[in-house]
């Protein structure tokens, strides 16, 4: 027997324990080594020490054989049985209490008492829990919570920790000056007054009282004076204020000694609130919908899943998230909740990317030999990153089924040739590729570059290259869609012009899609559709972590391209303080006087007062003004239509602008060699994969380069964070250290990526993440379809969220 158990009268004792079980969402931990093995420890005891509980104590031990076996449902059931005969007609001595305190006792015991032997269904209206009315439902409704499950699946903000109970005597010896301390005490009233401040504000003042000293207790709310009386027993959990013996609490929380602690001498979670709501209010609806909802809940996870990645049971981890034992114990209950939701995304993504696979598409026979010739008229040699790309995209061309992948890397890591391999290998074997890019600009880049790689190649090698997009004159328009139709056009590259419904295709094999976040799922779907289960592969020159791309683009396979060609002169990289924002000035002008050009970076289209970066139109008219009067100056924003934006890229590229303004809108890929420096205004304000894409828009020819990140932020942390970016060129290492400072939503810019919203899980979080990865790909390796009767709630998980929130990454 331990001391705990030794020091309590039994039915004292086991009504405690049987409610910790109970909160702890039956899962038999409430006591060492289960319940039915404290009845064996402590029987004989018992039965010794109060014979006149022997009938009960013995009727009890044979109600609890077999605990450990059952199911938290059945745990639930018996213990609604027990309660009755733990709460029998033999008197119990105790403490002597108020007669207030007493009182709200009786009524919790009644209360529990009900709610024992009641459930309510997870998915039922939260009006389904006692006390919950239509305006009260309504206040949860802005907090996103309609279902009990709702209120379950509550996220607190943070835990206060109120475990530290403490003798009021002590108090003063804990408290130094300058440091804050959080602690509960237990103690009697002793006095409850209502006083007012010298400008007329109520308050209520309490001295609690224990065997080592007392302590003054205020509240800024006149209605704690009606809930209080001389001689109840409270206990008061909050941060301490003053020092040595003038120490008090303002504002703690509290609640009856004898209560079932919720709100102080315990982890006390931290929920968000809406007006009207409070944290007492919502601690008590959450208790209630564990109490009651927890035993109707089934778990998604089959047991054998979660014992292979020792994982909590789903009860536990709710409980444990609202009201845990300890912060290590609260954050085991997220990482399963965590685990849960990379799951569900997981399944869906594997189950696409396996229902692609399984439909027939066409195999390519690949000729090595064209392949070498292609390879070797290169004016350069293909760095082994691209190599192995390359290999691990024309093994997937030779499958008898789509090929879905993504090919990834940084700016200037020579994607686009890769690309072009494949696509002349399926000209070669009969068939045609279609490249779609987002801006018109890209895409003449593209075709620019397709042409240029193909330029070594015999006339019966090279393939006919046609470029497609809104501002192709219709007299050369028609002469392109009848080469589509008939095949003679092997390779076209497009904007959205290419999905139209006239723009047919005799037998579309390859569809490669550049910068595939800037194109809507219809989009995608409608150039998918121009062929018969076309292969895809998706091209990105935005860094992406792995995590993330495990997220957004789980149901591709992956080839990286992590290695620039030798020869690109790396971009140097320069924090300027805004304090010398002309010396950088007088470098963006030398540049220009040796024939160079340079782009200049703002972070917002008009002047705002709240964000003091300098706007795009205003700083184009004072440049233009007072810095750079005798040289070309054009102007790029967000507001500018599609048609003006590439017209003013052209004039840069083709060299009639000398500086270019802009704000972020410049594109991704845009190729101008001649630009060699490129100066970010209000650096700060970019997430650093941004600033890394800014700096890829220079180096691109053979001058040295060079990126000036202007700022006049003077935080330690705005300064490492620039720090950074210059010292680093590596862009998926700048893309980690981004996602962890600013989290995926401020990452992506956008939630147009599908990005789930993740309530428990973090990107972060790259073990839980590969674990789930792991469990679907075992799960559908044996179950395709999720059809077993053991995976039907992780079914109906899966196509919730993939009918409700996420989008056709494919």
């Amino acid at each position: 027997m331990t001391s705990s158990e030794a020091g309590h009268h039994p039915i004292t004792f086991l009504r405690r324990v049987f409610d910790l079980e109970r909160r702890k969402g039956y899962q038999d931990t409430a006591a060492v080594g289960g319940i039915e093995r404290l009845f064996e420890r402590n029987l004989g005891v018992w039965l010794t020490q109060h014979p006149e509980l022997r009938s009960r104590l013995q009727q009890l031990a044979g109600l609890v054989r077999g605990y450990s076996t059952k199911s938290p449902m059945e745990r639930a059931e018996l213990l609604a049985r027990i309660m009755p005969l733990l709460d029998g007609t033999e008197r119990i001595s105790e403490r002597p209490r108020s007669v207030r305190a007493s009182k709200a006792a009786e009524e919790r015991t009644s209360s529990a008492k009900t709610q024992l032997v009641k459930s309510v269904d997870p998915d039922e209206p939260v009006t389904a829990l006692p006390g919950v009315g239509a305006q009260r439902a309504r206040q949860l409704e802005t907090l996103g919570i309609s279902t009990v499950r709702d209120l379950l699946y509550l996220v607190p903000r943070r835990y206060a920790d109120y475990t530290q109970v403490v003798p009021i005597g002590r108090l003063g010896r804990l408290v130094r000056v300058g440091e804050e301390v959080t602690c509960t005490v237990i103690g009697e009233v002793a006095q409850v007054e209502v006083r007012e401040t010298t400008n007329g504000r109520r308050y209520v003042a309490v001295e609690l009282r224990d065997d080592t000293g007392k302590i003054p207790v205020i509240w800024f709310n006149p209605f704690v004076a009606k809930q209080l009386a001389v001689g109840q027993r409270i206990a008061v959990s909050g941060k301490l204020e003053g020092s040595g013996p003038y120490v008090r609490f303002r504002n703690p929380e509290w609640e009856p000694a004898e209560a079932d602690l919720l709100n102080t001498g315990r982890i006390v979670p931290i929920y968000p609130l809406t007006h009207g709501l409070y944290q007492r209010q919502l601690r008590q609806l959450t208790r209630t919908a564990l109490e009651l909802a927890l035993p109707r809940l089934n778990d998604p996870l089959p047991t054998a899943l979660r014992q292979r990645y020792e994982l909590p049971s789903l009860t536990w981890a709710l409980a444990q998230l609202h009201y845990p034992e300890s912060l290590a114990a609260a954050e085991r209950a997220r990482r399963r909740l965590a685990f849960d939701e990379f799951l569900v995304l997981q399944l869906g993504l594997v189950q696409r990317r396996l229902s692609w696979h399984a439909q027939p598409g066409t195999p390519i026979p690949i000729d090595r030999e064209l392949l070498e010739r292609f390879l070797a008229s290169l004016p350069f040699q293909l760095t082994s990153a691209q190599r192995r790309a390359l290999e691990e995209i024309l093994a997937d061309l030779a499958q008898p089924h789509p090929m879905s992948r993504l090919l990834q890397g940084d700016v200037g890591s020579g994607k686009t040739v890769v690309a072009a391999a494949a696509a002349l290998l399926v000209h070669r074997a009969g068939f045609q590729s279609a490249i779609l890019a987002p801006t018109e600009i890209l895409a003449e880049q593209h075709f620019r570059t397709l042409t240029r790689l193909y330029s070594g190649l015999s006339g019966a090698d090279r393939p006919l290259v046609a470029l497609l997009t809104g501002s192709t004159p219709e007299r050369d328009r028609g002469p392109i869609l009848a080469g589509l139709a008939s095949g003679a056009i092997g390779i076209v590259v497009g904007t959205h012009a290419l999905l139209e419904e006239r723009v047919q295709f005799r037998h579309l094999t390859l569809a490669v899609i550049d910068e595939q976040h800037r194109f809507g799922v219809l989009q995608r779907h409608t150039l998918r559709s121009k062929g018969e289960n076309p292969h895809v592969l998706v091209m990105t020159a935005t860094p992406i972590p792995r995590s993330l791309a495990l997220v957004l683009h789980g149901d591709l396979d992956l080839s990286i391209i992590d290695e620039l060609p030798p020869g690109r002169q790396p971009v140097k990289t320069y924090v300027v303080p805004g304090r010398k924002r002309a010396e950088a000035y007088k470098f963006v002008r030398r540049e220009i006087e040796k024939g160079h050009q340079a782009f200049v970076i703002c972070p917002l289209v008009e002047e705002s007062e709240t964000i003091e970066a300098r706007a795009a139109t205003a700083e184009y008219e004072r440049l233009q003004r007072d810095v750079f009067p005798d040289l070309r100056l054009g102007l790029l924003h967000g507001r500018m239509s599609s048609r003006e934006k590439d017209e003013v890229m052209t004039r840069f590229r083709d060299g009639e602008l000398d500086i270019l303004v802009s704000t972020a809108v410049v594109e991704v890929g845009i190729d101008v060699p001649n630009a060699t420096v490129i100066l970010i205004e209000g650096a700060e304000r970019f997430g650093l994969a941004q600033l890394h894409q800014f700096r890829g828009r220079v180096g691109r020819g053979t001058a040295p380069s060079y990126c000036l990140l202007v700022s006049d932020a003077d935080t330690e942390a705005a300064r490492q964070r620039l720090e950074a970016v210059a010292t680093t060129t590596d862009g998926f290492r700048l893309a980690e250290i981004d996602l962890q400072l600013r989290g995926p939503g401020e990452f992506l810019g956008t939630r147009q990526s599908g990005l789930p919203n993740l309530r428990f899980a973090t990107l972060a979080d790259m073990p839980t993440l590969q674990a789930a990865r792991r469990a679907a790909e075992e799960l559908l390796q044996d179950d395709p379809t999720l059809a077993a009767p053991e995976h039907a709630a992780l079914a109906e998980l899966v196509r919730a969220l993939w009918t409700r929130s996420v989008a056709d990454v494919s």
